[in-house]
């Protein structure tokens, strides 16, 4: 069973300040930019073929979603990944929308082969990207958590991708040493899906938790944290708010406030699950 340390995580996190280059959609820039600077980052939102690949260089890890994508935006990820991968650097994966539209479906597959460090999306979105579903209906999931879990593992297995499937309760797996490792987090409210932005946000903030992550085991540690400290800001941002909009000014600054002893206390239940082994 794998012991996660939640506070180092996220020290590791405040210590260093990364960059993190976001190929993100035009619906959440702002936002995610935002949010990274709340948790204790640096957004970077390079999204341009022509200078992509160098900025990965500079970039301490990176963000790929195909949500608004441009022909741009496209080519600017194909050479955005390759220079994270010489450089051997952390990139998240958002098959945001995958299945909605073929060429999209087709690049998420593209790019889902090409050796992300994390993939996290939705249920529908993680079973259409197994191979095992038709995706949602827009950005929206229609499937529930525990029915994709087989097909979050397989996929975990088959990309070598820690794989992070949100919902009211997120389920982030992990294939170490031949175990199908599954971590389950409670929190969050039910404000957050009326919140434009905190879906592709949170894959921001996981590429930004798993820069230092060298193992298996702590890259699966980061991207609990990552989940963690937004269940447990999400939760927290309800007292007060009124409505989506209040929630998100509440939610930036939980994400800003939170510290190590309320991060540690996130509910997490580890278990391992049964699948055929590699």
């Amino acid at each position: 069973m794998v012991d996660f340390d939640l506070r180092s995580a996220n020290a590791r996190l405040r210590a260093s300040n990364p960059l993190i280059q976001c190929i993100t959609n035009t619906v959440v820039q702002q936002f995610s930019a935002n949010v990274l600077l709340a948790i204790g980052a640096s957004p970077a939102m390079l999204d341009h073929d022509a200078d992509a690949a160098q900025f990965t260089h500079i970039a301490n890890g990176l963000l790929v979603n195909f949500g608004t994508a441009t022909n741009q935006q496209f080519l600017a990820a194909d050479a955005a990944i390759e220079a994270a991968n010489a450089d051997s650097k952390p990139w998240v994966l958002d098959p945001v929308s995958i299945g909605a539209v073929d060429f999209r479906t087709t690049r998420i597959h593209r790019a889902a082969g090409s050796g992300p460090t994390a993939i996290r999306g939705n249920a529908s979105e993680i079973a259409a990207l197994a191979g095992v579903g038709l995706g949602g209906r827009g950005v929206e999931s229609t499937d529930e958590v525990d029915a994709v879990l087989p097909a979050a593992a397989t996929l975990a297995r088959t990309t070598g991708a820690i794989v992070a499937v949100s919902g009211p309760r997120d389920a982030i797996l992990a294939h170490i040493d031949g175990v199908d490792h599954v971590a389950r987090l409670d929190g969050g409210h039910s404000y957050m899906p009326l919140v434009i932005g905190t879906g592709c946000s949170l894959g921001a903030v996981t590429a930004a938790y798993l820069v230092g992550a060298t193992t298996s085991s702590a890259r699966f540690n980061a991207v609990v944290a990552a989940h963690a400290h937004f269940k447990v800001a999400g939760e927290a941002s309800a007292t007060g708010a009124k409505g989506p909009g209040s929630y998100s000014v509440n939610f930036l600054d939980a994400l800003y406030t939170l510290d190590a002893k309320q991060l540690a206390g996130a509910q997490i239940e580890a278990d391992t699950i049964e699948g055929p082994q590699s």
